[in-house]
């Protein structure tokens, strides 16, 4: 900055504030032409941060007084920092200041910046209906008019579209626009795989060639770069870690967009100080279902549960013929469906069981369950019989002579090895190359990836653990095996889009792809259909974070029941630990940064002595993630969680130290194998004892601390066992197989029906009885029943389902909500109420938006007139812009055009 002033003194405040109208800004940050770029009011920590804010708005009005131009406001009170660009948008919580080319930029923006939604999509980029519509819709979320002029609007959106529908050129097209019109420069765009950042910027360079970009997983960073691609842990190790001079070189305003693919919960809970730490605008992109995307996602992209800023479903895409359909099939085998039955083999495969799984004494299992299958069992017959069905069954290009491309998805790399030996076996003619594994144990996979994209290049048939059930995009696809379980609703959906996109020409000149066939042999259809929602990987805690809320929890019910003197001297040792485990936080970490109130205040050790629950909640929520114990060996610290875990059951008396003690004895009997290792054999009698009953009849916490201190070092001695590996080839048959299809399955069942009329309604609403709500016309009983008639049938579904779908919502109503109203109809419903009273522009303006709410949604709460957009006009809405003779005429209005469902 060219003259940064501390204590600057600024003219024209408020002679009610000061009568000499003198006052004095904390900080003015300038720029190189002498104008101010922004002013800094600081308040002391222990005051709130908005006592700050009106402040610092005076200082902004003189200095722009002062020198013609308003600089961008912060207040802060050390902890917390509010921006407030209040020529176009609300305050906004952040984490630092920008730098001087950053508010630059942002005062630029002032006289630059243009009307997103007045800017027209390029078709090179996208050129498909709901594209368009899904930018239509997030650029009318992000930007709005007040008093006729262009303001910001919310800074985040979500974007919800199967998969192979186009997210990544919508995202691209969307940048295009913010880019044309300056509201961004640069942008990051995150993804949770190497794989896919690779795409994407791929992508981007093709559609975008004059945006230079990087990838960061592979390239150094430059600032002049417009475009960057990171994965999250990557941007996570950059924030930190990569600095210019003093300065971070990815300061809060670096990124005018974050891209975010397949924003989901799991991304939310594990990199949300990304999301917190930039001050940029979000664009979520995602193919989960609107009904199973979670309420975190939704809250990170300011938008209500399930209404996404724009949704464009698979059913959709498919009735569109944007995408083809699956043809599914679910194949059961004997062994994957019901195990092993030693009894039930033939006598050739009895001696082959019995050479296979009897021990040294004689013993043998008499059945094997199903789930051993491909996880520690690996049968040559089982994959000989799914490898054979998938090229009898598969389809075919070539005339009919090649299997067309095909992913099987593997339940491990082991499993993929052995699938990979029986095809090469079973079918030597196609060569080693035919097919091949793609997962992250092929260092040049990309590589792979690559080939396998190309229509006339090997690999025709990939296996995939885990590396491309998500954003590969590869027209040729026309055959998927599920050869392991799926759980989550979102993996398997994504999963089956790898099949979904359309391929002209693909069988021969005008032989386009029609379909795409899935054969499931672990029951992952039948599993989905059962369990709807399917089950998500809960996020878990790290070893770090488990072990010091554990302490703590130990520690107050220490206190809580009032435990003798040792017991105390416990709980004070542990909360001096988890003391100067806050102390030891760095400071200067962004992550750290971002809680800096909760670590300051819990590096005082006065405060561990004193915990209300209020601070229990702020330390479990804020500052357990940022401990991480240097601890190396982690089988230690596994070994401390599971002992502090132990001590806590103890202390409660719960039936789960009987679990802990079992572990622990275990543990004690494998290091008794190793007493020939100097170390364990010095506490050999002491793992002898905890070995036997009479050690655990009485268990407190000092008896564990001993366990915890004289073994932990040791546990590093025990081998790793991995899994026995068993190889068999016992003969496997097919016992059942069925036809599945969208219609079965309906991606999203909860709303298959609201989809279907919904539809429907859109589809026909040139129909005269669905125009006439439209326009705003009274229906007749029998205009009403012949609407009945019409949506209520077994094509769409019945009354039954529109009621278990809808409840006690009137079906005109509906009508309304789908298709909104004709804006002339409503208009002409105003024009008495406008030809009466003469308006202020902003009353009028307040019509305008009520007019448009009725065009887009057909219905207007009246509560929603307290509400934003029309709050924006004033604090309170409705009954703040008119007198109550005008309330009273405007209610009046909207609750005649509300009364839809009444007849004529």
């Amino acid at each position: 900055y060219a003259r940064n002033i501390r204590e600057y003194e600024v003219h024209g405040m408020p002679v009610s504030v000061n009568p000499s109208g003198i006052g004095y800004a904390d900080y003015v940050l300038w720029g190189d032409n002498g104008l101010p770029l922004a002013v800094i009011e600081a308040k002391k920590t222990s005051r709130d941060i908005g006592e700050g804010k009106h402040q610092a708005e005076l200082y902004a009005n003189c200095l722009e007084k002062m020198t013609g131009r308003r600089p961008v406001i912060f207040y802060t009170n050390g902890y917390e920092t509010e921006l407030w660009d209040d020529t176009f948008y609300p305050p906004r919580k952040v984490y630092g200041f920008y730098t001087k080319e950053e508010l630059e930029l942002l005062i630029n923006r002032r006289k630059d910046r243009k009307d997103l939604r007045s800017i027209s999509v390029n078709d090179d980029i996208t050129n498909r209906y709901y594209q368009k519509i899904a930018i239509q819709n997030v650029s009318d979320k992000v930007a709005q008019d007040v008093a006729g002029k262009l303001r910001g609007a919310s800074r985040a959106a979500l974007v919800v579209m199967a998969t192979g529908t186009g997210k990544t050129r919508t995202a691209i097209s969307l940048v295009d626009i913010m880019v044309r019109a300056n509201w961004a420069k640069r942008v990051l765009f995150l993804a949770d795989r190497n794989a896919l950042v690779t795409q994407a910027k791929r992508n981007f360079e093709k559609l975008l060639p004059n945006l230079t970009s990087i990838d960061l997983t592979k390239e150094n960073e430059d600032k002049n770069t417009r475009l960057v691609f990171s994965t999250y842990p990557t941007i996570m190790n950059k924030i930190d870690g990569v600095r210019t001079k003093e300065e971070r070189f990815y300061t809060i305003g670096h990124f005018d967009l974050i891209i975010v693919d397949e924003a989901h919960r799991s991304v939310y809970q594990k990199y949300r100080a990304i999301f917190e730490y930039f001050d940029a605008m979000m664009l979520g992109l995602t193919a989960t279902p609107k009904d199973d995307t979670d309420h975190d996602t939704y809250d990170l992209f300011d938008e209500e549960f399930q209404v996404p800023t724009y949704n464009y479903d698979l059913d959709d895409a498919i009735s569109d013929e944007f995408l083809k359909p699956y043809n599914g099939r679910v194949i059961d085998l004997d062994f994957m469906s019901r195990g092993v039955k030693y009894e039930e083999l033939s006598d050739v495969d009895k001696i082959k069981y019995e050479e296979t799984f009897r021990d040294e004494a004689g013993n043998m299992p008499m059945e094997i369950n199903a789930t051993a299958l491909n996880e520690w069992l690996f049968n040559a017959n089982t994959i000989d019989k799914v490898l054979h069905y998938l090229m009898n069954e598969g389809v075919k290009v070539g005339g009919g002579d090649k299997i067309g491309k095909t992913i099987i998805f593997a339940r491990s790399h082991t499993h993929a090895v052995y699938i990979e030996e029986r095809f090469n076996k079973q079918y030597p003619q196609f060569g080693n190359k035919f097919l091949r594994i793609i997962d992250n144990y092929e260092k040049y996979a990309q590589d792979l990836i690559d080939d396998f994209s190309l229509v006339n290049k090997k690999p025709q048939i990939a296996v995939s653990v885990d590396m491309l059930d998500t954003g590969i995009d590869i027209p040729e696809i026309v055959n998927l095996v599920l050869f392991k379980p799926v759980y989550s609703k979102s993996k398997f959906w994504q999963m089956i889009g790898r099949g979904t996109r359309l391929c002209p020409d693909l069988f021969g000149p005008g032989q386009d792809k029609e379909e795409f066939k899935v054969f499931d042999f672990c029951g992952n259809f039948d599993f989905f259909k059962e369990n709807a929602k399917g089950r998500e990987a809960i996020s878990s805690d790290s070893i770090s974070a488990k072990t010091f809320k554990t302490i703590i929890r130990i520690a107050e019910f220490i206190r809580d029941n009032d435990l003798d003197e040792e017991y105390q001297e416990v709980r004070n040792e542990y909360l001096q630990w988890c003391c100067s485990r806050v102390k030891a936080l760095n400071k200067d970490s962004f992550t750290v940064k971002m809680a800096l109130r909760y670590a300051e205040k819990f590096s005082v050790q006065e405060q561990w002595f004193k915990l209300s629950d209020t601070d229990i909640h702020d330390i479990f929520k804020h500052v357990a993630p940022l401990i991480f114990l240097t601890e190396q060996d982690e089988a230690a610290k596994r070994f401390d969680l599971m002992i502090l875990n132990f001590k806590l059951s103890v202390l409660e008396e719960t039936n789960i130290q009987d679990y802990y003690e079992k572990n622990v004895r275990n543990i004690s009997g494998m290091l008794l194998k190793l007493v020939n290792i100097n170390e364990v054999a010095r506490q050999k009698e002491f793992l002898r004892s905890i070995n036997t009953d009479e050690y655990w009849k009485q268990k407190d916490i000092f008896k564990l601390e001993d366990v915890r201190k004289n073994i932990r070092n040791l546990l590093k001695y025990i081998p790793k066992n991995d899994p026995v590996i068993y190889e068999s080839d016992l003969t496997d048959k097919i016992i059942a197989e069925r036809i599945v299809n969208d219609a079965q399955m309906g991606y999203g069942k909860s709303k298959s029906y609201k989809q279907k009329i919904e539809r429907y309604i859109r589809d026909n609403r040139q129909n005269v009885i669905i125009s006439k709500i439209h326009h705003n016309v009274k229906l007749t009983s029998a205009e009403l029943e012949k609407l009945e008639e019409i949506l209520f049938n077994s094509e769409i579904g019945t009354k039954e389902d529109y009621d278990k779908a809808y409840g006690e919502k009137p079906l005109c109503v509906l009508v309304r909500n789908v298709i909104g109203m004709d804006e002339e109809s409503v208009m002409k419903e105003f024009s008495d109420f406008l030809n009466s009273f003469q308006l202020r522009p902003d009353q009028m303006e307040f019509i305008k938006r009520i007019v448009k709410h009725f065009a887009q949604n057909g219905i207007i709460e009246l509560k929603e007139l307290a509400k934003p957009p029309y709050t924006d006009l004033n604090d309170q809405g409705l009954f703040g812009i008119f007198n109550d003779e005008r309330q009273d005429r405007v209610i009046e209005i909207i609750e005649k055009i509300n009364a839809v469902e009444k007849t004529a």
